[in-house]
C-alpha cells in the first residue's frame, strides 16, 4: 500500500528549574519507565493510533494532517553547515527554549514518497569492492604498515546472513573485523602513560604446509569507569522510510537506551533526527534525566527521504557548540546508510567527516536493517570520522555494544593507530596481510603524523594476522632469473620487526612502541600455540573461506575450521565463541549468495 509518510521534528524541551508552579511533576517523581503519562509531564506526547501503517503520523503529539497542506510543496533546500552557535539555534527544530532563543511554531518537513518496509527490494545492499591483500616478496617489499581497525560490523553482519541460511557476499566479509570481534585475554598494559601491551605468536598455516601463521596483537589500558572524562554525545538518529521495520528504527532506539543506561550525571545528550530534512528533538540534556532521554527516543517514527548529509551538518554543530575540552565529544550515528537526498555521495561525505573531525569530535556509526544496508557509506564515515563502525543485527549485539563494551566504544585511549611491521629477508621470503585491505598505508605515512589513522578505545585490543613463507620454503611464485637473491642467513635469528605509532587523545605529536619478533615465538604445531592463537587463526580461516579466498586450499574445510575452535575455544563467558562455532556449521550448509 503505497502512501505518503510525513515527519514533523518537534518536541517540547522541559527544562527542570527550581521554582517550578506548585503541583507540577519531576522526572524523579515518575517511574523510570517511559509511559505515555511519564513523557506527557516532560512535554512529550504520542497519540497512538490503530494502524501505524496507514493512520496519519504523529509526531511529538501533532498529526502530520495538522502540519501538512495539500498539496505537498516541493523539498525544502538542504539547510547549510552552522558554523556558530547563533547559526545551530536557527537549524534546531524543537518547542520550547534553546540557549535562551523560542521557538514556538514547528517547522514543516517535506519528504517524497519511499516505499513502505517490507516490500523494498531486497538487494540493494552496498560493500566496498576491496581486493585481497598479494603475496609479497620480502627483497623487494620488505615493509608492511596498515591503520588498525577494531570495527566489528563485518561480523554480526556474516552472521545475519548465515542465521538466515546464505552465505554472505564475498565483500561482505572483512577477515580483520571477525578477527577483532573476540576478546582475546591479552596482557593489560599497567601504566595509561604507555596505553599499550603487544602480543606475538608464531605457528604453522593449517592451510598451506609450508608457511607459517603470524599473530600480532595489540592491547590498549583500560581506563577505570570512576576516572572516565564526561561524555558529551550528539545521538544522530536515521528516520527516513527506509528505517522501517523492527530489525531499524525500533532496534535502534531500544539500543540506545542501552547506551542510555549506562550514563552519569556528568555526560550530556542531545539528539537529532533526520528523514527529508533535520531537526534536533532533544537539546543537551545531562545523565540524571535519562526518563526525558527515553521519552525523546520514543516519538520518533520512520517516514521520508534520506537527509543524511545535513543531519550530520547539524549534529557536529550541536556537538561543536557544546564541546568540552574535558570530555569526549562525539557524535552517535544510527543509521542504514541509505542517504538519498543532499550530499549523498559516499566520497564528498567522507571530505566533510574529514573535516569535522579537526574540531576534536568523534563520530560512532551504527548500522541497521537488511535489503539496503549501505556498508559503504558506513565504511567511508566511520574511517575518515575518527570512529569505529559496527552493525546491530539483534538486541543481544546491542547490549554487547552498549553495556559489555561500552568503554570500547566510547572512551579513546589514542587516536591515529599505526602498525608496521619489517620482515628480515634472510629469515622470510613472502609474507600476505590477511585483512585489511580497506586500511593499508603507505611505509611513508607510518612517520607521517598528519595521516589519519584508527582509534583504539579504553580496553580494546587489536588483532592482526599475516601468512608468511620461512625462506628456504617453496615460494608462490619463481625466483627472478636475473634478480639478486636475498642472503641466506643474518639478522641474529630475527624473523621481524614490529612498530606501533599513536597518539594520546588531543595530542598532535605521535609516540612509539617497538619489539622485535623472533624464532622464540615459533610454536611447532597449531595445536601447541598459545589459545588466543588457535582461536585467531580459525575466525580467519572462516573469513577467508567465506571470501573464497584461492590462497586457502581446499583440502582446509568447514570441519577443519570446527575442530580447531574447538580447541582453542578456552573461556566463553558470554557464548559468543559458542556462537562462532555455530556460525560455521550454518556457513557448511549456507546456500551461495543470489542462490534460491
Amino acid at each position: 500500500m503505497a502512501h505518503r509518510l510525513r515527519v514533523l521534528f518537534l518536541t517540547t524541551v522541559v527544562a527542570a528549574q527550581t521554582g517550578a508552579p506548585a503541583g507540577a511533576r519531576s522526572e524523579l517523581a515518575v517511574s523510570d519507565g517511559p509511559t505515555p503519562e511519564a513523557c506527557a509531564a516532560l512535554g512529550f506526547q504520542v497519540q497512538p493510533t490503530a494502524d501505524s501503517y496507514a493512520a496519519p503520523r504523529h509526531f511529538g503529539g501533532v498529526a502530520a494532517s495538522q502540519v501538512y497542506p495539500a498539496p505537498l510543496a516541493p523539498p525544502p533546500p538542504a539547510a547549510p553547515i552552522a558554523r556558530s552557535k547563533a547559526e545551530v539555534q536557527e537549524l534546531v527544530v524543537t518547542g520550547g527554549r534553546i540557549g535562551g532563543k523560542a521557538r514556538a511554531e514547528p517547522r514543516r518537513v517535506v519528504a517524497p514518497v519511499y516505499q513502505a518496509y517490507p516490500s523494498q527490494p531486497m538487494d540493494t545492499e552496498r560493500y566496498p569492492n576491496a581486493q585481497a591483500n598479494p603475496i609479497k616478496r620480502v627483497a623487494d617489499d620488505p615493509v608492511s604498515t596498515f591503520s588498525v581497525d577494531v570495527d566489528t560490523a563485518a561480523y554480526s553482519n556474516v552472521r545475519r546472513f548465515l542465521q538466515d541460511g546464505q552465505r554472505p557476499p564475498s565483500d561482505a566479509v572483512r577477515v580483520e573485523e571477525l578477527v577483532n570481534y573476540f576478546d582475546y585475554g591479552y596482557a593489560r598494559p599497567e601504566d595509561r602513560a604507555t596505553p599499550f601491551s603487544s602480543y606475538v605468536a608464531l605457528a604453522p598455516s593449517p592451510w598451506s604446509g609450508e608457511r607459517q601463521i603470524l599473530h600480532v596483537g595489540i592491547q590498549g589500558f583500560d581506563v577505570p569507569r570512576a576516572e572516565a572524562p564526561p561524555l558529551n554525545l550528539v545521538f544522530l538518529i536515521d528516520t527516513s522510510g527506509s528505517m522501517m521495520g523492527p530489525d531499524r528504527l525500533p532496534l535502534a532506539q531500544k539500543s540506545l537506551s542501552l547506551l542510555i543506561e549506562q550514563l552519569r550525571p556528568q555526560d550530556r545528550v542531545a539528539m537529532v533526527a533526520y528523514a527529508g530534512s533535520a531537526g534536533a528533538v532533544l537539546a543537551p540534556t545531562d545523565g540524571r534525566q535519562k526518563l526525558k532521554m527515553r521519552c525523546a527516543l520514543g516519538v520518533l517514527q520512520a517516514g521520508g527521504s534520506t537527509a543524511g548529509g545535513q543531519g550530520l551538518a547539524l549534529a557536529y554543530a550541536l556537538a561543536r557548540q557544546n564541546y568540552d575540552p574535558k570530555a569526549v565529544n562525539r557524535v552517535i550515528l544510527v543509521t542504514d546508510g541509505d542517504f538519498n537526498v543532499g550530499i549523498a555521495d559516499p566520497s564528498k561525505l567522507k571530505d566533510f567527516v574529514s573535516d569535522q573531525r579537526k574540531s576534536g569530535v568523534y563520530l560512532s556509526v551504527y548500522g541497521y536493517g537488511r535489503g539496503n544496508y549501505n556498508d559503504t557509506m558506513m565504511q567511508a564515515l566511520a574511517q575518515n570520522g575518527n570512529g569505529t563502525a559496527a552493525y546491530v543485527d539483534s538486541l543481544q549485539e546491542a547490549r554487547k555494544l552498549f553495556r559489555t563494551d561500552f568503554t570500547k566504544s566510547l572512551f579513546p585511549i589514542a587516536d591515529d593507530v599505526k602498525i608496521q611491521i619489517e620482515f628480515n629477508p634472510a629469515q622470510v621470503s613472502e609474507y600476505r596481510l590477511i585483512g585489511y585491505e580497506t586500511r593499508l598505508l603507505s611505509r611513508e605515512d607510518f612517520n607521517n603524523d598528519q595521516v589519519d589513522a584508527g582509534e583504539v578505545g579504553a580496553g580494546a585490543s587489536v588483532t592482526a594476522l599475516y601468512e608468511i613463507t620461512p625462506a628456504g620454503a617453496k615460494g608462490s611464485s619463481d625466483p627472478l632469473r636475473y634478480g639478486r637473491a636475498a642472503p641466506a642467513t643474518g639478522g641474529g635469528g630475527e624473523l621481524a620487526f614490529l612498530k606501533i605509532r599513536y597518539k594520546l587523545p588531543g595530542q598532535a605529536k605521535s609516540q612509539l612502541i617497538q619489539r622485535p619478533i623472533t624464532q622464540a615465538q615459533l610454536s611447532p604445531t597449531l595445536r601447541a600455540a598459545p589459545e588466543p592463537t588457535q582461536w585467531a587463526v580459525a575466525v580467519a580461516g572462516f573469513g577467508q573461506k567465506l571470501k573464497r579466498d584461492p590462497r586457502v586450499s581446499d583440502a582446509f574445510g568447514w570441519n577443519d575450521i570446527l575442530t580447531l575452535a574447538q580447541s582453542g575455544r578456552g573461556a566463553d563467558p558470554y557464548g559468543e565463541r559458542a556462537e562462532f562455532v555455530q556460525l560455521v556449521r550454518l556457513a557448511g550448509g549456507a546456500r551461495a549468495a543470489g542462490e534460491n
